[in-house]
This record gives structure tokens, sequence and C-alpha cells, in this order.
């Protein structure tokens, strides 16, 4: 069940065909309680979406709230970061309310989780796409042998399978394709995945920063020392098992905590869990709008996020305009923060760095 601190839904909006599908009565059911409001599109909620006042219930939307709805674009977009592709989303948005969140600058002012129903025709395109790749013709910093598709992009999937079995669904889907492999990023510990036999074919990504850090704008996430107890419990039940360092923020202080970081993942990974340890690094990226957000329900969080005097706007490749750490000096902090890692984490191999 559900951590009801997290998640304790007395909300649903749905779009009418959710009930027409298994998954959707399935959750239906599970929340009997829970007032139905039914919309026209997951997209487009205005009491959710465009309510500048829901900032001031920020988190307890997000706790109460569930929307659900009907994936409609099912193509795989490629990626080159994470992964060789980005599956259609079974999620979008989350639980959680970590303050650098890249989602609430397209949703608004509020995005709780949204779930789509439809999770059969996410698998059959996703086994279709797979079908055509082929083998990989070589390793790649994706992955030895196998294609990688990102599941993940706009939520947490840990978070998810607290509420229903998409997350399974495609964990077993990815167990039979030969050529394929599942990733998802998560801030969460749902030790009910430890029972989902991945066997080697899903590859989940721990995210990890400084503690101290976190407990400002990674807010209502497990603790970074409970996600690094996990990795070994994970590796274990057959997951694939790296790290993401992210968000790297930059403050007065930044490496001797990061320095800390990793002499806790070093004591605490057992030598197994090293030798297959790989990790992704992406420096904070903001934005104007988030930071209007933030300054509603969580002004101290910008304290570390919103630094004008070393950021400078650039263009996304999604069109919007975003603060990033200033050229010149982003690529000296990164190798900075390589070089600490390399000494601390000799083997910990880096799959990207942004």
């Amino acid at each position: 069940m559900a951590d009801r601190a997290l998640l304790d839904i007395d909300r649903i909006f749905l779009e009418p065909a959710v009930p027409s599908f298994p998954r959707g009565r399935e959750i239906l059911a599970r929340y009997p309680e829970a007032e139905r409001v039914e919309v026209p599109s997951h997209w487009n909620i205005p009491s959710l979406h465009g309510n500048e006042g829901s900032v001031e219930d920020w988190v307890r939307i997000k706790r109460s709230t569930l929307v659900l709805g009907v994936k409609k674009g099912l193509t795989m977009r490629p990626n080159g970061r994470s992964a060789h592709f980005i599956a259609p989303s079974i999620s979008n948005g989350c639980a959680m309310a970590c303050a650098y969140c890249y989602v609430p600058r397209r949703k608004g002012f509020s995005n709780p989780i949204s779930l789509f129903v439809n999770i059969e025709a996410v698998a059959a395109a996703i086994t279709r796409h797979a079908a055509k790749q082929g083998p990989l013709a070589e390793p790649d910093l994706f992955d030895e042998a196998a294609w990688v598709y990102d599941l993940g992009e706009n939520g947490d999937l840990s978070v998810d399978a607290m509420i229903c079995d998409n997350v399974r669904d495609l964990v077993a889907l990815f167990r039979g394709l030969p050529n394929a492999k599942a990733s998802f990023a998560t801030k969460w510990v749902n030790r009910e995945l430890l029972d989902y036999d991945p066997q080697g074919r899903t590859r989940i990504r721990f995210s990890l920063m400084p503690a101290r850090i976190a407990k400002i704008v990674d807010v209502r996430t497990a603790p970074i020392a409970e996600r690094i107890a996990a990795i070994d419990d994970f590796l274990a039940a057959g997951y694939e098992v790296h790290v993401n360092f992210s968000p790297v923020i930059l403050y007065e202080g930044w490496e001797a905590d990061w320095a800390e970081l990793f002499a806790e993942i070093d004591d605490r990974l057992s030598e197994a869990a090293k030798r297959q340890l790989k990790c992704e690094i992406i420096m904070l990226t903001h934005n104007a709008g988030l930071h209007a957000v933030n300054l509603g329900w969580h002004p101290k969080a910008e304290a570390l996020l919103w630094r004008p005097d070393i950021q400078e706007t650039k263009r996304s490749e999604g069109g919007g305009d975003n603060l990033r750490y200033r050229t010149g000096w982003k690529g000296k902090w990164l190798t900075r923060f390589r070089a600490l890692l390399a000494e601390r984490l000799p083997y910990c191999t880096v799959r990207y760095a942004f």
C-alpha cells in the first residue's frame, strides 16, 4: 500500500475513456472513496495547471490528487544522453516536489501524478520498435549489448508503482525483449519493485546529491542514505543499478559536500555493486518561470537554485529559455567534479555528463 504521507488520493480527474480500460478500472477500484471529476484532457485542467493560486497548496495537491488519461502519442524519440530512445511516457508529473523539476515549467502551477491507462498500447509500441532495431551493432556508452529505452522521462516510476501495475508490466515486457533494456531514474525507494524479477533487463538509476542540500531541494523524496542503502538490494533482485549525480548545484563548499557523499557511497556499497557502477552527471538547469512558481511555495530553495551571478540564459532543445551555469565556467566546474569523482570513486564509469 502507498505511504499515506506521500499519497493519500481523495480526488481523481479522468478522461471519459479511462473506465473502458482494464487498468483504468483497477485504479478507480483502488480509490473508491475518491471524488471523480471528468475532464476532456489530462493535459488541460484549468483548476490544476492554470491556477496560480494552487501554488500555496503545492504539496497538498501532489498528495491528494491523481489524474488518469489515455496516452495518445506512441512514438519513440531518439535520446543520446541517458538512453538510445525515450519510450512513450506511462506517467507525467509526480507526488514528490523537487524544487528544480522541469515538468512544472510546462504544466503550470501544479503537477500531481498523471497516469496513462492504455499500458497495452505502450507495451506493443515498444515491442514493435525494438523488433525493428535488430541487435545492437557494437557496445556504446548506453549499454554493452542492448538498445536502452528510458521509461520515466516525465515522472518517477518508483512512485507510480505504488498506484498500479504499469511499471511491473513494463519490467516484465523487457524481460522478454532480447535486444532491449529498460531504464529509469528515481528518488524514491519502493521495495515492492524487488519482487518484479527484472533478470538484468531493467536499469534503475538512483539520483543522488549531498544530503544537506537534498533536504532543501529534494522535497518529499527518500533520504539520500536510504537510496544508497537500496543499491545492493536492487542489484541482488536482478536490476542493473547505476546512479545519477543530479543536479549538481554550485555553492560555497560544494566540493566538500560531494566528497562526503562519495565517501559514503564507497563505504556502503558491496564489491559487486562497485564493479557494475556507472553514473550520469547533470549540472543544474533552472528556469525563470519555475523560479516564480518556487517563490510562491519554497523560496528557501531559490537561494541555491537562482544564481544569475553565475548563470546565463540558453535556449533549450524544447525551445524554452533556461538558466544554466555560464559557458566556460560550467566546463571548468564539471572538470573539477569529474576529477573529484575519479579520485574518490575510481571504479565509477561516467556514462554521460552535461
